[in-house]
């Protein structure tokens, strides 16, 4: 376990409901027979986590906040421990989850077993609150599902802790969760289009309605920056004054577990590093793109993600 405390970071990120994430291959899907994997790969998952893993890849540097609850947690800190990224632990009464991503060879088919996070206690609670506030960071990432039993206002609530503080809070998650700390502000979301339609509350939204909707959650005061991710077909970010498209590269896709946190973990760096708007999108798009290109929990080669970044140019 790191413990980081001297260093101050620009960008911190916050899972609190992470997971041990298991992927394997198999050939065949069949029912009510034994399904027999080939020997599986074990990643430290989550929101955050992958939020700190995507800029590690770009050789930036990240504060990652992540819970961590008995055997399952010890296996997740050993997994994320060996991706030399400063950390702090909140030790939990209760087990960190599992995921499983099964691809089936055969049918070139992915198979996302994800389950729900257990309960953090309300000292876990504080803890997390404590930890965010010592902290103060340039930018702060909230990233992933909400555990079992937390209230949807959780997020909101840290939101509201760190309001009057310079600090700007990107936010990925969806649901309540999204609409809550969209009452409070924040700098930046990236929900895909049909978590848009839903903040809208509307059933769908056409690619041409985008950033009509966008703008109108700015106009709101609820966000400066919206990232739209339309899958295969790119994304759109939007502010008050500037709307930019980026088209997602076309690519032989084998796992798109990953791809939006690659993709927000780009973009934070890059606004740490004072990139322009459009070049903040195209990094997201590449590293994201990038991460559909890998097998598994992998994320993104950076590499790939530096060809296709050039190849956008």
């Amino acid at each position: 376990m790191k413990r980081i405390k001297m260093k101050n970071f620009d960008i911190v990120t916050l899972t609190i409901n992470p997971a041990l994430d298991k992927s394997a291959n198999f050939s065949g899907l069949i029912p009510e027979q034994k399904i027999r994997c080939e020997t599986p790969r074990y990643d430290a998952g989550g929101g955050g986590i992958n939020v700190s893993k995507a800029i590690s890849r770009l050789n930036g540097e990240s504060m990652c906040i992540y819970t961590s609850g008995g055997p399952i947690g010890l296996m997740l800190q050993e997994c994320f421990e060996k991706e030399t990224i400063a950390s702090q632990v909140i030790l939990t009464k209760n087990w960190t989850r599992e995921n499983f991503v099964a691809y089936d060879v055969s049918t070139q088919s992915q198979y996302r077993f994800g389950f729900p996070g257990t309960a953090i206690s309300e000292t876990e609670q504080a803890q997390i609150m404590a930890t965010i506030t010592n902290l103060k960071p340039k930018y702060l990432v909230i990233s992933g599902s909400i555990n079992e039993g937390l209230s949807s206002s959780f997020y909101q609530a840290i939101c509201v802790l760190m309001k009057n503080s310079d600090t700007k809070i990107i936010v990925d998650t969806a649901g309540e969760a999204l609409q809550k700390v969209l009452e409070t502000g924040v700098y930046l979301i990236k929900p895909n289009i049909g978590e848009l339609a839903k903040l809208m509350n509307v059933e769908r939204l056409e690619l041409n309605g985008v950033e009509a909707a966008a703008k109108k959650l700015i106009q709101n005061q609820s966000v400066e920056i919206v990232v739209v991710s339309l899958g295969p077909n790119g994304a759109i970010l939007v502010t008050k004054d500037q709307t930019e498209f980026v088209a997602a590269p076309a690519v032989i896709k084998k796992s798109t577990v990953g791809a939006g946190d690659s993709m927000v973990g780009a973009m934070v760096w890059a606004l740490s590093q004072n990139k322009s708007f459009k070049e903040v999108l195209k990094w997201g798009v590449s590293c994201g793109t990038a991460a559909t290109m890998n097998e598994g929990t992998q994320l993104f080669n950076r590499d790939d993600a530096m060809k296709l970044f050039e190849d956008m140019k």
